[in-house]
């Protein structure tokens, strides 16, 4: 429950000043809460001491210090290239839960969500060809009673 009232409040916020486009990319157990700022990002600013246009920030720190790897910044700066929006920009993202590689993988959901909202005439199709607006349905299997701990492990028979 707690979860719905924070969206409904960021809606609100949203529609109240309309400075930036809202949307949550989910992978796992993460949850990605992406902010863009299309122009003029002076709240951005005010609110986060490395704001500039084509920043992205995540939980407060830049991206290249929460994501360092190689790897990992070819895989976000991916939907951005194909848009042509490098640098052109600001996002900030909250992201919680999970490991690394399912919070880049929401992060990159989130950032998808909120350009194909911005946008969608021009961004919505490109993004969807490419697969950055699925969502990634597998989530962990649970456990199951009487299975020792693990969610597939069966107890031995006797073999006679």
């Amino acid at each position: 429950m707690p979860r719905k009232k924070t969206e409904n409040k960021e809606k609100e916020i949203q529609k109240k000043n309309n400075k930036f486009i809202y949307a949550i990319g989910k992978r796992k157990e993460s949850v990605a809460r992406v902010r863009l700022y299309p122009n003029g990002n002076s709240e951005l600013k005010k609110s986060l001491p490395a704001g500039r246009q084509g920043d992205i920030i995540v939980n407060g720190k830049k991206i290249e210090e929460y994501f360092p790897s190689q790897i990992q910044k070819a895989k976000y700066q991916e939907p951005l290239h194909i848009t042509n929006t490098l640098g052109k920009y600001a996002f900030t993202a909250k992201v919680s839960g999970g490991g690394t590689s399912s919070q880049l993988d929401a992060l990159i959901l989130g950032i998808s969500r909120a350009l194909s909202k911005f946008d969608s005439e021009k961004y919505r199709s490109i993004l969807r060809k490419k697969g950055f607006l699925t969502r990634d349905a597998r989530v962990r299997e649970r456990r199951k009673v009487g299975m020792g701990g693990k969610a597939r492990r069966k107890r031995q028979s006797p073999k006679r």
